[in-house]
């Protein structure tokens, strides 16, 4: 069952997803002006910022997740584990970041570029995250689903990427997921209509090559199957009368 936010819970929801856009925006900026950071080492900040706000990470132990942040580097699509793996020029890296506060959860991503990359590379990044945001402009009263997943697929094949199909978005609340679940491609006008108050995670996974994947023996890491480097961009946004409010947008520095 879908559930609809109360103008007091999203008082709630926004301040969980502030956290995790904050703690996202701190992470961005160690990465880049420290290269050679570890993802472990990411992790432990992770956790540490998002306790020093007063929340808890909403990931760690969840179905078993041994870390509070995901980690997933150059191929790795989604849900990489932290580990020794020391972070070089010309990596990318996506980070997936959830955190609990009051009874109820945030959650956001962003791909992250150390150094110089390749112009296609480069394009695959800006791509993915200007695809999330053809998604999220469809998430208004009246629309269906569909609106949404067709936006995001309409957009990524376009510029000549593929995306995921076998993982999807989801709606957020009190539960880390929750129903609906989104897909990032499909038609348009299908399931169901959009609703004030439904609070739903947007997350385009977005591919260099072909949209097939395959999980690791960690059983966990998700992966290309050609090996070609992916993107995951991610925002927890709120279906509003007029426009999407989006409740984890990272504040840039001025």
């Amino acid at each position: 069952m879908i559930t609809l936010k109360s103008e007091e819970e999203l008082i709630y929801l926004r301040a969980a997803g502030g956290i995790v856009a904050d703690v996202l925006a701190e992470l961005r900026e160690v990465i880049i002006t420290n290269p050679g950071m570890t993802t472990q080492e990411l992790d432990r900040l992770a956790e540490s910022l998002i306790i020093k706000r007063g929340a808890r990470p909403a990931f760690k132990g969840y179905r078993g997740f041994p870390c509070c942040l995901c980690t997933s580097v150059n191929e790795q699509v989604v849900h990489g584990i932290p580990g020794d793996y020391k972070l070089q020029h010309g990596d990318i890296i996506s980070l997936d970041l959830g955190a609990k506060l009051n009874g109820y959860y945030g959650d956001a991503a962003i791909t992250v570029a150390l150094g110089e990359i390749s112009g296609e590379v480069n394009k695959l990044l800006e791509v993915t995250e200007d695809a999330l945001y053809e998604g999220i402009r469809q998430a208004k009263v009246g629309n269906r689903l569909s609106d949404i997943s067709y936006a995001i697929q309409s957009y990524v094949e376009k510029n000549g990427f593929s995306v995921v199909r076998t993982l999807v978005g989801h709606g957020i609340g009190k539960h880390l997921h929750e129903e609906p679940p989104i897909p990032n491609f499909g038609k348009p006008h299908q399931g169901p209509k959009l609703k004030r108050g439904m609070v739903l995670a947007i997350e385009p996974m977005v591919n260099m090559g072909s949209f097939e994947v395959e999980t690791t023996k960690d059983n966990w890491t998700v992966v290309t199957k050609d090996g070609k480097p992916s993107a995951h961009f991610e925002h927890t946004i709120a279906v509003r009368k007029n426009k999407p409010e989006i409740l984890t947008l990272i504040k840039e520095k001025k």
